[in-house]
């Protein structure tokens, strides 16, 4: 059984195990709308994940771009104009955040 919180319009709001003081109605575990909930969260939750994997993977390439020109494997002029003010753009916010290195949290020193 599921204790739950409708809107306005009918749609679920709120699905709770256990009883509450805002709850309109309680629902079984096989019934359809509470497939479709937990469905939905589970959605929800797996493309929360991605999205900060993503902010994640854009620090690494930042940083894989900018090792790669420190060591002269490739010069930012390589780069397309668009990729060149982008990267120029960042590099700047992050200097004046106080440098790259400040950005890197303790548990990340030493891996590369």
């Amino acid at each position: 059984m599921f204790y739950v919180q409708r809107d306005a319009s009918g749609h679920l709001r709120r699905v709770e195990v256990m009883p509450f003081e805002s709850m309109t109605n309680t629902l079984t575990a096989d019934s359809d709308e509470i497939q479709a909930w937990f469905a939905s969260q589970n959605l929800e939750s797996n493309l929360m994940q991605l999205k900060q994997s993503d902010l994640d993977m854009i620090r690494v390439v930042d940083d894989l771009v900018h090792l790669l020109i420190s060591k002269g494997v490739i010069r930012i002029t390589d780069l397309p104009a668009a990729v060149q003010t982008k990267l120029l753009t960042r590099s700047q916010a992050r200097e004046s955040l106080g440098g790259l290195h400040s950005l890197i949290n303790a548990d990340e020193r030493g891996i590369i």
